[in-house]
């Protein structure tokens, strides 16, 4: 890789969110971020900024990391007003600063939904999704090792549905992103994998019925079909995970009137 030159190198102008605690006032603070690789990712930026913080004895700023490699769904911003920045299919961590230009200013602000209440600064308290999983989202049998690839037979497209759901890295940006602060893009992805799968299937029935009890009991809106969940995933999960959903849940929901 070529070293980036004096010429190459940017100014950034970044409004943050700053907040102490869940219980205390937040407030935007401004500054300056000189000397920008483009080959950055937002979070190294973040990371330059709070060296310049630290050494002038300022408190810095706090956000959530962990692979920095799109797998892990840790990170979460909400960057100009979008779930995890402009990109398509693209977490934070990803987010390389060549999308912007010498001078600009962005608005780095936490994900904002009841569900996920600011703990400090830029992090949020995502347990909620946690608490979604053990509701329903897992196989409670015993399925052993990994078996050979044809000792269960599945077809082709249904693999493909199931594993495309699977991809969810959880990060949140979905509730972040819907103006309900709906979970129904996590929770259609983690039913429709597992009702996919014959590993799934006995269980399907009373997964869906907890796992939507749940999202309502954790405080996340209904979902009223703006797909900006999909929009905001960069997991790239689709919207037709939610009508698994609703179709598992309306099928469970007459059984158990039976």
């Amino acid at each position: 890789m070529i070293a980036p030159t004096d010429d190459s190198l940017m100014r950034i102008k970044l409004k943050v969110w700053r907040q102490a605690g869940p219980d205390q006032p937040g407030r935007l603070e401004t500054h300056e971020v000189e000397d920008v690789n483009p080959d950055m990712s937002f979070l190294e930026m973040l990371d330059v900024l709070n060296e310049k913080l630290m050494l002038e004895g300022k408190e810095p700023i706090a956000f959530d990391h962990d692979c920095r490699e799109g797998i892990c769904g840790t990170c979460g911003v909400m960057i100009d007003g979008q779930a995890h920045g402009p990109n398509r299919n693209s977490p934070t961590c990803q987010l390389r600063m060549r999308s912007y230009k010498d001078g600009d200013t962005i608005l780095a602000e936490p994900f904002r939904a009841k569900a996920f209440p600011v703990l400090k600064d830029l992090v949020v308290d995502r347990s909620s999704f946690d608490r979604l999983q053990q509701s329903g989202g897992y196989v409670s049998v015993n399925t052993g090792n990994a078996p050979d690839a044809n000792a269960i037979p599945v077809p082709q497209k249904i693999a493909e549905h199931a594993m495309s759901n699977a991809a969810c890295i959880g990060c949140g940006a979905c509730v972040a992103a819907c103006k309900n602060a709906s979970a129904a893009l996590f929770v259609g992805a983690k039913v429709s994998h597992l009702s996919f799968l014959p590993q799934g299937k006995g269980e399907r029935h009373e997964r869906v019925l907890n796992m939507v009890a749940k999202m309502d009991e954790e405080g996340f809106g209904a979902c009223t079909n703006t797909s900006e969940c999909q929009a905001a995933c960069p997991a790239g999960i689709s919207v037709q995970a939610i009508a698994k959903m609703n179709r598992e849940y309306m099928a469970a929901s007459l059984l158990a009137e039976e």
